[in-house]
């Protein structure tokens, strides 16, 4: 055989696949490990309390509302393109591949940028525990560690994020236990009446001031979607994955709500609780004293760690589908689809998207929170057309499951969404910066697409079924 016909049946080689390993319930404890109702009540939360006071509550309930109806959506257009590109893929495969490149460029900045603001974050939690340790080095040192654990075997992630997540929702459940068990007002005048702190006490919580917060109530819920990334390594995807994504997201609702709400009933002192820079911590230590709040410690560190791991898990499923799609130059297609032999893991693109968050811990964190703000606004308005627009041209016909009352579930969330980016708009300080990063994020990615991908006609959206790389 000539050298051109041995490099041409090299190029007509089928890429490695990835094996389908898991059921739906494997599935789950990766996808509530990404979403982490954790890091949702003690950082999300803790930050709308000092911000919002007691509408915290009301912001959490609407965006689990809205988690309703993007579930549907997540659902449908997952079990229909069930590929690790998520949404990427999804939306590409609906809307057009200059959209999907938009999702493409929200999902790289805010996966890297996620395990950089985490690490740093998780060391904050650990600080309580050992005063002295430095910031940034142990932050490197755990984005370090949770990406080499994400070159693992998909099982035995699931078995290690399984078992971090049984102390994190027990954590969540003592947290409820302790507030309920001493309340201190009665729970339906906490929520019909929110109050945050003003000029000299307490005062009414203004509507702009609900409407913005629910912005990062949105974060606190992200992550039931995630589960489409595992779409090419579960058992019967299209059938399961409406399951897992409404698992995930009910689970997170039944250990965020409560935990919160008791807080707000059991506080001593309510003008202390949200007047705090730190409410959740102030409530630990009034109800229970220092020791409480160094377990409480502990347990979000921990959540940190295993939210970091689904979260490196995803990250290198990602570009191993791009390399699929043949989206970078041709070297890096091939090492970024190729599979670890021991792990069956894209261990080359997860070490890669390791490698770029690395970068990230030396970013100021106020920049970085800027980018990743809202992306989840751009993510989820995409997704609600494009499931509006795949039933229209009959693109997702196929889906495994197809969501009752079409089209209510996307047109609430467009709608829910028009009014966060309203709110968003007139709040210049933080609201105006995220949208313009958004909108940054999204026209660069689309401009790659136009200016390097599409005059070469070598990129094409391509699933687990495409046989060749050629």
């Amino acid at each position: 055989m000539g050298a051109d016909a041995e490099t041409k049946a090299a190029r007509a080689k089928p890429p490695a696949r990835l094996e389908r390993s898991m059921h739906g319930f494997g599935a789950l404890l990766i996808t509530l490990s990404a979403l982490s109702p954790s890091i949702g009540l003690f950082i999300v939360g803790d930050e709308l309390l000092h911000q919002a006071g007691t509408a915290t509550f009301l912001c959490f309930v609407a965006a689990g509302l809205l988690g309703v109806a993007m579930a549907c959506v997540y659902a449908e257009l997952g079990s229909a393109f069930p590929h690790t590109g998520a949404e990427y893929t999804m939306v590409g495969r609906a809307l057009g591949p200059a959209a999907g490149f938009g999702m493409l460029g929200l999902t790289l900045s805010g996966f890297t940028i996620a395990q950089a603001l985490s690490g740093q974050a998780m060391v904050g939690y650990l600080q309580v525990l050992a005063p002295d340790l430095p910031l940034k080095p142990t932050a490197i040192a755990i984005v370090a560690v949770v990406t080499l654990i994400g070159v693992l075997n998909i099982r035995l992630n699931a078995l290690v994020t399984g078992l971090c997540l049984a102390v994190e929702l027990l954590a969540l459940v003592l947290v409820a236990v302790i507030g309920f068990a001493h309340p201190a007002r009665d729970a339906v005048s906490v929520v019909i009446h929110p109050v945050m702190q003003g000029a000299g006490g307490l005062v009414p919580t203004p509507l702009l001031v609900i409407g913005v917060a629910a912005i990062g109530s949105i974060y606190a819920f992200n992550g039931y979607g995630s589960a489409v990334y595992l779409g090419e390594e579960m058992h019967d995807a299209p059938r399961r994955m409406a399951r897992v994504i409404f698992g995930a997201l009910g689970i997170a609702a039944l250990t965020m709500l409560p935990p919160l709400l008791a807080i707000l009933v059991g506080a001593p002192d309510l003008k202390a609780l949200v007047s705090s820079e730190h409410p959740i911590t102030a409530f630990m230590d009034a109800a229970g004293g220092p020791g409480w709040s160094k377990a409480m410690a502990a347990g979000v560190a921990l959540a940190f760690f295993n939210c970091m791991i689904a979260v490196a898990l995803m990250a290198g499923r990602l570009l191993y589908a791009t390399a699929r799609d043949r989206v970078w130059p041709e070297a890096l297609n091939r090492a970024f689809i190729s599979l670890h032999p021991r792990f069956n893991s894209p261990w080359i693109g997860t070490l890669v998207m390791g490698a770029i968050s690395l970068a990230w811990c030396f970013v100021p964190k106020g920049l970085l929170l800027i980018i990743i703000a809202s992306g989840n606004v751009g993510f989820y308005a995409a997704l609600c057309l494009a499931v509006i627009k795949g039933r229209m041209t009959g693109s997702t016909a196929h889906a495994g499951w197809r969501m009752p009352l079409f089209p209510l579930a996307p047109v609430f969330g467009l709608l829910a969404l028009g009014a966060v980016v309203w709110a968003a708009a007139m709040e210049p300080k933080h609201g105006q910066a995220g949208l313009i990063a958004l909108v940054v994020v999204l026209v660069a990615s689309a401009v790659w697409y136009w200016l390097a991908l599409k005059p070469g006609g070598r990129w094409a959206h391509r699933g687990p079924e495409d046989e060749t790389f050629d």
